[in-house]
């Protein structure tokens, strides 16, 4: 059986991430202008293209909201692009069409920080300003943003995993790919914890990719139920793993056998968190994220800088944090976990 003390978030000093306020996107706090200029544009002039790793799923729609609500709220010409599947080919594609049109910048979450790298430095190079998120140590942009310390995030999950499974027995991680940075960090750091703090807990895979697809990552659900039925825990990463493990887990009737947490959104979630076959959804809000690049490009086209401390007057994006070992990422403090109650009072 579960561990009922699952539902509580785990009493650690990474509480600090779990930020309490609803994640709706920022009423006109952010510092950005409506008339900010550099060298004589005005924001009317410019044009800001967000690229997503994927169109048409529940986390990128969220995105959107945000990049549409920072436009409208600046005056800046911005807009959302993404291909119809994670492929890395379809987002240089993307980019390399883009380069064409000369927009002031290009923020990306890149499917692979690796495979993106030549065509950022051909957008830097026409003089594009280009920021990432959720690309970690990504080569050729300006600024990566993340939305936190990523070990601390998948510590964060493995606690109240480790936790709801009573510290014992077999689970297993999804990601959305194997290349996707930050999602290997999260599953990293988690794994690393389990071992020094759950020794009775057993990874009996490695990493499984889900291509962030909800029916690839029930179907990979169903083979691991089958193949290991003792199975007691899932983690997933992309925002379509938990949705599509609980789905798997809800036909077994499983529900109060196996704990299943990890990233996704309240409306993805919402369905599975109330049947109990997902214990405990862990996000931040994509929307904000998004306004959180395009604010960082228009420091950078004022000719301003980001350093420790900035604030981009985005909630949880208020004093950004210099992530050790890099010149260039910077995290915020806007880390969310929640239960099915404490999901319900979201929004999105």
């Amino acid at each position: 059986m579960k561990n009922t003390r699952a539902a509580a978030v785990v009493a650690s000093g990474l509480a600090a991430l779990l930020l309490a306020g609803c994640g709706s996107v920022n009423d006109g706090g952010s510092a950005a202008g409506g008339e900010s200029t550099a060298g004589g544009s005005s924001s009317s002039d410019r044009t800001m293209v967000t690229v997503v790793k994927v169109k048409g799923i529940a986390w990128f729609d969220r995105m959107d909201v945000g990049v549409v609500a920072y436009g409208e709220r600046t005056g800046i010409d911005t807009r959302t692009e993404g291909g119809d599947d994670v492929s890395p080919e379809k987002q240089i594609q993307i980019i390399q069409d883009l380069i064409a049109q000369k927009p002031t910048a290009i923020t990306v979450v890149p499917n692979s920080p690796k495979a993106l790298s030549a065509v950022l430095a051909q957008a830097k190079a026409q003089g594009i300003i280009v920021v990432a998120h959720e690309a970690t140590g990504i080569e050729n942009v300006d600024i990566d943003i993340e939305a936190f310390d990523n070990a601390d995030y998948g510590v964060s999950i493995m606690e109240n995993l480790g936790e709801c499974m009573g510290g014992e027995g077999d689970y297993v991680q999804f990601v959305g790919g194997l290349t996707a940075k930050t999602h290997m960090e999260w599953v990293e750091a988690a794994h690393e914890f389990q071992t020094a703090e759950f020794p009775n807990m057993k990874r009996v895979e490695d990493p499984i990719e889900s291509t962030d697809n909800e029916t690839a990552a029930y179907e990979k659900a169903k083979e691991i139920l089958a193949k290991h039925p003792n199975i007691k825990g899932f983690q997933g990463s992309a925002g379509n793993d938990v949705p599509g493990i609980a789905r798997a887990i809800e036909e077994a009737g499983l529900e109060d056998q196996v704990c299943v947490m990890g990233t996704s959104i309240p409306s993805a979630a919402a369905k599975y968190l109330a049947t109990g076959s997902i214990d405990k959804i862990f996000f931040w809000d994509p929307a904000l994220a998004g306004e959180a690049q395009l604010e960082i490009a228009r420091i950078l086209a004022d000719g301003g800088k980001i350093e420790a401390g900035t604030d981009l007057g985005i909630e949880g994006y208020n004093s950004l944090v210099k992530v050790d070992g890099y010149d260039n990422v910077y995290a915020g403090n806007a880390a969310i976990a929640a239960d099915a109650k404490a999901a319900s009072s979201y929004d999105f």
